[in-house]
C-alpha cells in the first residue's frame, strides 16, 4: 500500500518528536519514527491526543509499520529494529522492556516493550500548548527516570558470586538459573577452586572470556566458534572441563561431542565433558541422546554426578576414544 498524506505527516512528526526527546540522529530516523508509532498505536489520521501504550514485541511492531504505514522491513530487520532502536528507546528512559514480567529472557518469543507513563503523558500534548512545559518538565526528570528503570532491571539480573569475592550479573530468565547453579553449586563440588574461563550468557554471549588463559592451553576460541555454556580448567589436575547448560536446547550428544572435541583438539589439557540439566525429568527427556564418555549433572541432586561407561567417574579420555 502506498501511505498517505495523513500518515507520511504523521511519520514527520514522529521524527520531530524523536528529536525534541533528546535522542540522536539514529534514533529519529524513519524506523525510529515507525517503531514509535507502533508503540504507541497511532497510524495515518490518529491524533497523538490518541496515543495508547501497548505491550508490543518486535514482529508486531514491524507488522504494524507495513498494515498502517506501506514499509515492509525484510524478516532479517527485527535484529536491527532491537538492537538499533528499541534497545537506545530503552537507555532513554523512552521505553521499557517488559513491565510485565522484567525476569524474561532476551531469547524469549514473548519479549516485549511499552512506552513509559511519563512519556506517554507527554507525547499526547504534542501540537498543544501543554507540549513545551511537559516536555521540559520530563527533560528535567529523565536522569532519574532512567536511573529508575535501569534500577529495575539490574534487580532482575541474577547475580552469581565466585570464591574469590567478584561477582557477574546474568540476564534474567532462560538458561541463566541452570549456569549460576553449575558455577556455585558443581564446580565447587567436582572441580573446586579451578578457573573459570568462560561463561555464556543469554543476552551477552561473551559474559567472561579469558583468552589469555584460553591461549596458554592452546586454545584459539572464534568468535562465532562451537563454544559450551561454561569452561573451566581445573588447574591441579589440568583438566579442561567442558559443561553445557540444557533447559530447552540438547545435551552433549555424539555430533555435539565431536564438534566440541575439534574445537578444543589443541588444548594441553585433557578435555572433560559434562552435560548439566535444572533437573532428574529433564534428563530423562535427552537420556537417550546423551554421548559415551561424558557427564551429567542435575542441580536438583547437586552431590551426585551420572557417568556414560568408561573405566574412570570423571576424567578426561583419549582423543579417539569412542563417543557414540
Amino acid at each position: 500500500m502506498s501511505r498517505g498524506p495523513a500518515a507520511e505527516a504523521l511519520v514527520a512528526e514522529a521524527r520531530q518528536v524523536l528529536a525534541a526527546l533528546g535522542l540522536p540522529p539514529e534514533q529519529t530516523n524513519e524506523r525510529a519514527a515507525l517503531t514509535l508509532l507502533a508503540l504507541l498505536n497511532l497510524t495515518g489520521g490518529s491524533s497523538w491526543a490518541q496515543a495508547a501504550q501497548p505491550l508490543r514485541g518486535v514482529t508486531p511492531i514491524m507488522e504494524h509499520a507495513a498494515e498502517h504505514f506501506g514499509t515492509r522491513w525484510a524478516p532479517n530487520t527485527r535484529e536491527t529494529v532491537r538492537r538499533f532502536t528499541l534497545h537506545q528507546f530503552v537507555q532513554a528512559g523512552l521505553v521499557v522492556a517488559n513491565p510485565d514480567q522484567p525476569a524474561r529472557p532476551t531469547n524469549s518469543p514473548h519479549f516485549r516493550y511499552q512506552v513509559t507513563y511519563q512519556a506517554l503523558a507527554v507525547l499526547r500534548a504534542w501540537g498543544t500548548p501543554a507540549w513545551e512545559p511537559r516536555l521540559a518538565a520530563y527533560l528535567a526528570d529523565a536522569g532519574a527516570l532512567r536511573e529508575t528503570y535501569a534500577r529495575r532491571r539490574t534487580l532482575a539480573m541474577i547475580p552469581v558470586h565466585f570464591p574469590d569475592g567478584s561477582r557477574i550479573d546474568l540476564t534474567p530468565g532462560g538458561q541463566s538459573p541452570l549456569v549460576r547453579d553449575i558455577l556455585q553449586e558443581f564446580c565447587p563440588r567436582f572441580v573446586p577452586g579451578a578457573h573459570v574461563v568462560y561463561v555464556g550468557d543469554t543476552g551477552r554471549k561473551w559474559l567472561v572470556l579469558d583468552e589469555a588463559h584460553l591461549a596458554g592451553l592452546g586454545v584459539r576460541v572464534e568468535a562465532h566458534g562451537k563454544i559450551p555454556d561454561v569452561v573451566v580448567h581445573d588447574v591441579r589436575r589440568n583438566w579442561l572441563v567442558l559443561i553445557e547448560a540444557v533447559t530447552s536446547h540438547g545435551p552433549i550428544d555424539p555430533l555435539r561431542h565431536r564438534d566440541l572435541t575439534a574445537a578444543f583438539g589443541d588444548s594441553k589439557a585433557g578435555l572433560v565433558f559434562v552435560t548439566a540439566f535444572p533437573n532428574r525429568a529433564t534428563f530423562r527427556e535427552y537420556a537417550a541422546r546423551i554421548a559415551w564418555e561424558t557427564e551429567v549433572w542435575t542441580a536438583d541432586a547437586p552431590d551426585h554426578m551420572v557417568h556414560f561407561n568408561g573405566e574412570r567417574f570423571l576424567g578426561p579420555y583419549p582423543p579417539t576414544a569412542p563417543v557414540g
